[in-house]
């Protein structure tokens, strides 16, 4: 697996000031919560998650950007600081644990439930 590559101080100033605001909307969700699901309008898979969650009566806290012709900019500010590619984005704890495939197997064999009982890293 190849690392992130290194970047300048320009580079980090303008990715930490791209829309900011939403970044710090989820990065203080995240820091209150313990279950914390990022998302957008319409996309099945953001659905599935949070579906999933209901079912196990796993409580958690929605953020939800606009949809597939909207906030895309802002979504991206998201991606970019989450280093995850798509949505939904799913945190425990304060952790990033992927999306709705991820959660779904991690309810599935219990890993998500050991998380919550878990304190935060």
């Amino acid at each position: 697996m190849s690392e992130r590559p290194l970047v300048t101080a320009h580079v980090a100033t303008k990715q930490a000031a791209y829309h900011a605001e939403v970044v710090g909307e989820v990065a203080s969700a995240i820091a209150e919560n313990d279950v914390v699901v990022v998302g957008m309008a319409v996309n099945p898979h953001v659905k599935r998650a949070r579906q999933a969650l209901d079912d196990a009566k796993v409580a958690y806290t929605y953020l939800g950007y606009g949809g597939y012709h909207s906030m895309w900019k802002e979504r991206l500010a998201i991606k970019i600081w989450a280093g995850w590619p798509t949505f939904p984005q799913i945190y425990v704890k304060g952790r990033l644990i992927g999306g709705a495939n991820e959660t779904v197997h991690m309810l599935e064999t219990g890993e998500l439930a050991d998380l919550l009982d878990a304190p935060r890293p």
